[in-house]
């Protein structure tokens, strides 16, 4: 077979089979838009099965006035056009939608079956409007008899609550019972309706029953306790508040703040109000408001009590703080009055005056600050809640200015420290000398070097020095300080130097003295005592020792821890 035949044939089997699918398809969409068919007659069956007949021949059995009788002309007219002309129209579409399908005509089939839902929509819609407003009366009687039943037990089960505490209501009580009796006349009103089938009028009166029922629920129930309030317990509330508020006055409380009278009086006249609105039984908001005065009533009482507390609070703090007031106030005059002398005495730098300055600016401000919170005490126009909380907070600032007067005294005082811990070490240093020139004189050293008294001779001037500042007007402590620090320094460089010399010039004498025994054993021995001998006239005191040790170390090693231990019984 060639390829050309193979072509061929491939290409018929191709079109076969697309013409099989072709058929496939149309029988399908056939299908289908009969099934869709089959269905709208369905629709279109069950809207005309809607029992608006039967509901009609309901109204017909009760008609009993002429609104109604023109109700049931305008129902029937409306269910003739449904019936004759629509219903019609919805067939003919059908029978035309069968036809289309019959000639296969797929696509006007499509459209006819969207234009038969839309037709059957709004023909559903418009019988089910129509049901909705017959049955509004045919099912009238049953569904408001229902509704009046539950009102008419809540009405009884309110009438029974009433009587059996009727003294609760006082001089409520008639206007409660001519409540009463006014929701049985429009009990007998629907039933006067209901007869003479009035259905219009069944609803409204349905409705005022609904809100009679409801308003006289509310006032049987609240009535007792807003009677409770107004007589008895907001009165004698405002009493207790009253005389709370007379003796806290009597006693120098300041509490024009909380505007107690004009509040009371405006509260009573609200009640008073209230009470006449009760009597009429409009309870709109009443318990809310009774509520809302009982609340305020009792936060005065808090007030009243928090005022107690805030003023015992400060009693006690503006008592230790004038204390400490006073105490710091005669301090700062006191360093202010002897200030010129202090001056003339002691060299103050400005940092010093600064912040004596700024502790008396600030001790000033508190002195007013306090005067201050006296005098509106005094005055009564600060409560004792906020005096309170103004001392605190004074007394807390006031400690930082204990703080800074406390550093200012420190400086101020240890001028003075400075100056006699001078002055006592003064006499220590030179004490210190007199021992260093009075050792050196003792011992009687053949030559003291130029060293010595060069030292000495720096320690003279260093107190010198401490002389002369303690001698100026004003003293200026800070250099006084270093002049007494250079001079202690100095006289104990001399002191040690003193002590190292004649210890080291004794231990050389005593050692060329004890090896002096020595000499006739040894040449060595002998030339090194000699020439330790000549250092030690020349004032060299620590080779001549050196030297006599090494000599004598030929015959006994240990000799210099021997001359030390002889030294120290010494």
């Amino acid at each position: 077979m060639s390829k050309s035949t193979i072509y061929i044939i491939s290409a018929v089997a191709l079109i076969i089979l697309a013409f099989i699918f072709f058929i496939a398809y149309r029988l399908g969409n056939l299908k289908r838009l009969k099934n869709k068919e089959i269905e709208l007659e369905k629709q279109r069956n069950l809207i005309i099965s809607t029992p608006i007949m039967s509901e009609l021949a309901k109204i017909e059995v009760i008609l009993k006035n002429e609104k109604l009788e023109e109700k049931l002309k305008q129902w029937q007219e409306r269910y003739e056009i449904i019936k004759n002309e629509r219903y019609n129209v919805i067939t003919d579409k059908l029978l035309e939608l069968d036809g289309l399908i019959e000639d296969k005509n797929i696509k006007e089939a499509k459209e006819k079956v969207v234009d038969l839902e839309m037709e059957i929509y709004k023909l559903r819609v418009t019988t089910d409007n129509l049901l909705d407003e017959i049955r509004e009366v045919t099912m009238s009687e049953e569904r408001n008899r229902a509704i009046v039943t539950k009102l008419k037990s809540r009405y009884r089960d309110l009438e029974r609550t009433f009587n059996n505490n009727c003294n609760a209501y006082q001089e409520i009580y008639n206007n409660v019972e001519l409540q009463f009796e006014n929701i049985e006349k429009k009990f007998q009103d629907f039933e006067d309706v209901m007869e003479n089938n009035e259905y219009d009028e069944v609803v409204k009166v349905v409705r005022v029953l609904d809100e009679m029922i409801a308003h006289i629920g509310v006032v049987v129930e609240e009535t007792p306790d807003l009677i409770l309030l107004i007589n008895k317990i907001i009165p004698t509330r405002i009493k207790e508040i009253r005389d709370a508020y007379s003796k806290m006055v009597s006693k120098g409380y300041p509490l024009g703040y909380l505007q107690i009278e004009y509040n009371l009086n405006t509260i009573e006249e609200k009640i008073k109000e209230t009470y006449d609105r009760l009597k009429l039984l409009n309870l709109t908001d009443s318990m809310f408001e009774l509520k809302t005065f009982l609340s305020y009533l009792d936060n005065l009482m808090n007030d009243f009590d928090k005022e107690k507390r805030s003023r015992k609070i400060f009693d006690e703090n503006a008592k230790s703080f004038k204390y400490k007031l006073e105490k710091v106030n005669k301090i700062v005059a006191d360093i202010y009055s002897q200030l010129d002398d202090i001056k003339s005495m002691y060299n103050l730098n400005q940092d010093d005056l600064n912040d004596l300055e700024t502790v008396n600016r600030n001790l000033f401000d508190a002195n007013n600050e306090f005067n201050k919170m006296i005098k509106d005490l005094k005055d009564k126009k600060e409560p004792y809640s906020v005096l309170k909380d103004k001392i605190l907070n004074l007394s807390m600032r006031f400690e930082h200015i204990e703080d800074d007067l406390n550093d200012c005294l420190k400086s101020l005082g240890s001028m003075h420290d400075d100056e006699i811990r001078a002055r006592e070490q003064l006499e220590e240093i030179t004490e210190l000398l007199k021992k260093c020139r009075s050792k050196i004189r003792n011992y009687k050293l053949p030559i003291i070097s130029n060293n010595y008294f060069v030292e000495l001779s720096e320690a003279n001037d260093a107190i010198y020095e401490i002389v002369k500042e303690l001698e100026k007007t004003p003293i200026t402590i800070k250099t006084l300080n270093i002049r007494v620090d250079t001079a202690r320094d100095l006289s104990l460089k001399l002191y040690s130097t003193t002590n190292e010399m004649i210890k080291t010039a004794k231990l050389a004498e005593m050692t060329i003295v004890y090896g002096n025994r020595y000499k006739p054993m040894d040449d060595d021995i002998e030339h090194g005592l000699d020439v330790a001998g000549q250092l030690f006239f020349k004032g060299n005191y620590k080779k001549s020792l050196e030297t006599a040790i090494a000599a004598i170390n030929i015959v006994e090693p240990d000799i210099y821890k021997k001359m030390l231990n002889v030294y120290k019984d010494e």
